[in-house]
């Protein structure tokens, strides 16, 4: 069962037409949340980053789209889907409607809401292998539009395509100016001696939700600097450790860039660092 501006369908019932903007021009946005007993992970972040985004898209926010309603309706959609008790992704779609060219001829906004059950309630490692490899095919912008999550996400997918093709986890993104941005899913961390990195916002990575806590983690811990700076190719194998972070998985440890093996050490640390955060709010 999904939910369609309020109202709960099947997913069969649900109609699209040729003309929704989402569709015709990637007009759209989303936020991708997990959601463990009717608890949303660091909510009030999805919220206030989702509020941003639609303003830089210069949708017209209703009245209505409060954190509390929203909230509800993600909560309503979890519970007929018997998933009140579970852990559960979410992906809260927003498009600007129907009709129109590249100009809207409506300030019309839409909303759905489509969950899934999820296997892990909390964040755990996983050191299984995991490779990556640069996706070179295409570059991304650096820039405010690349910050946020538009339903525009083409690289995205001929970059999974990529890593399917050639048995790789994951691949990593880099920008006009050659600088490494993010995986295909989610953020970047890379790790050297006692030094943190990521990428900063103005390379053109996600603003990502996941990003967010650990950057506060780790300016906590004591042992351990953090930089938001660029990441160039070079750095990559000389780096003790890389790890992709998002909201679903938490932290994914890369383990082998080309001839280059990672150790876990820091990821496990802040696994655990995390999962205290969440319980605590």
């Amino acid at each position: 069962m999904v939910n369609l501006n309020g109202t709960i369908l099947d997913q069969n019932e649900v109609n699209i037409t040729l003309e929704n903007r989402g569709y015709k021009y990637g007009d759209a946005l989303f936020e991708t949340l997990k959601v463990v007993h009717s608890k949303i992970f660091f909510w009030e972040d999805h919220y206030f980053r989702l509020m941003a985004s639609m303003r830089i898209l210069r949708m017209e926010i209703p009245m209505e789209f409060t954190m509390e309603f929203l909230e509800q309706e993600i909560i309503k959609t979890i519970s007929v889907n018997g998933l009140a008790k579970s852990a559960a992704r979410v992906r809260l779609n927003i498009d600007r409607g129907e009709g129109g060219k590249y100009t809207p001829i409506t300030k019309n906004i839409n909303y759905s809401i489509v969950v899934d059950e999820l296997e892990n309630e909390f964040y755990t490692i996983d050191t299984k292998p995991y490779t990556v490899d640069l996706f070179k095919d295409y570059y991304m912008s650096p820039g405010l539009l690349s910050t946020i999550k538009t339903n525009n996400k083409i690289i995205n997918v001929l970059g999974s395509i990529y890593a399917q093709e050639n048995s790789f986890e994951n691949c990593l993104l880099l920008n006009t100016n050659k600088n490494v941005v993010e995986v295909l899913n989610g953020n970047l961390f890379l790790v050297k001696g006692k030094t943190i990195k990521t990428p900063p916002l103005e390379d053109g990575c996600l603003k990502g939700v996941m990003r967010k806590q650990l950057i506060e983690i780790i300016t906590k811990l004591e042992d351990y600097e953090l930089l938001e700076a660029s990441i160039s190719p070079f750095e990559l194998q000389k780096a003790d450790e890389l790890f992709t972070t998002n909201v679903i998985t938490g932290i994914q440890p890369i383990t082998n860039y080309r001839k280059k093996s990672f150790t876990t050490h820091v990821a496990t640390l802040l696994v655990e660092k995390l999962n205290v955060k969440v319980r605590l709010s």
